[in-house]
């Protein structure tokens, strides 16, 4: 599997979910919007990044969480549709329209975005992501099958990589720590000098405290959608170094985008 086919699988399962008889007025799960107001949201957000993805100038938000927020509700007054399945054909046409986009621009081409600049490789990271997390959103509230699993998690790394720093809140200030996550096979650290972290392929020094998380539960956990105990409690992560206990700390660092 490729990242672009992670893309297009994914938003297919969104749109098989939202035309099997969805109720768009099903609330979701710890969260504001219902069914409808999320496929909405992907619909929309599928549309903004295909046109980014095609070269258009799309500026959105702020590049902060809670500017992000604002953009999104913003954009949900005006956007009256709420039929799931036709939000859902639009989910699954607007991947393959960035798919096709990204096809003809270089993986290395810088592109702004709603999170801030970031190369076109990113960028289809970043929509994976969204696809993800919203669609594991609109799975579980309507009782179907999610479609998070360890292969496309992977994809998603390039995108968490890049917006750790970018989603950093008050929580780090003047926080001095180095941390190695390991996810699956995957490596990096993210080491924080006053409150400001920086991600990096190997830890700079011993690192004070290392997390080995599956990443299904890496990427939930980012995304808000678990807790650090749900977690530890599922037995899908362990920490251990000199400081094990800031490992139930660091997903505090952060407010998920």
């Amino acid at each position: 599997m490729t990242p672009e086919d992670a893309i297009i699988a994914t938003a297919d399962r969104i749109a098989e979910l939202l035309k099997a008889g969805a109720a768009p007025h099903t609330p979701l799960r710890g969260a504001e919007w219902t069914v409808g107001e999320a496929a909405a949201h992907l619909a929309l957000a599928g549309k903004l990044m295909a046109d980014i993805g095609a070269g258009e100038d799309r500026p959105y938000g702020n590049g902060t969480p809670s500017g992000l927020a604002a953009a999104n509700r913003a954009a949900l007054a005006v956007f009256p549709q709420r039929d799931p399945a036709v939000l859902g054909a639009e989910i699954a046409a607007s991947a393959r329209d960035f798919v096709a986009a990204a096809a003809g621009r270089s993986p290395r081409e810088e592109v702004v975005t709603p999170m801030g600049p970031m190369n076109m490789a990113t960028l289809g990271s970043y929509l994976l992501t969204h696809l993800l997390g919203h669609g594991y959103d609109i799975a579980v509230a309507l009782r179907g099958p999610h479609m998070v699993n360890r292969e496309v998690v992977a994809f998603t790394l390039p995108f968490m990589r890049l917006a750790m720093p970018r989603v950093v809140n008050a929580g780090a200030a003047d926080h001095q720590a180095c941390y190695l996550l390991r996810i699956g096979s995957d490596r990096f650290a993210v080491t924080f000098a006053d409150g400001v972290p920086t991600v990096t392929d190997a830890p700079p020094r011993r690192p004070d405290c290392t997390i080995a998380i599956d990443p299904v539960a890496f990427l939930l956990l980012a995304l808000g959608r678990w807790t650090a105990p749900t977690a530890m409690a599922r037995a899908k992560v362990v920490t251990w170094g000199r400081k094990p206990w800031l490992g139930l700390r660091f997903p505090l660092l952060f407010t998920a985008p």
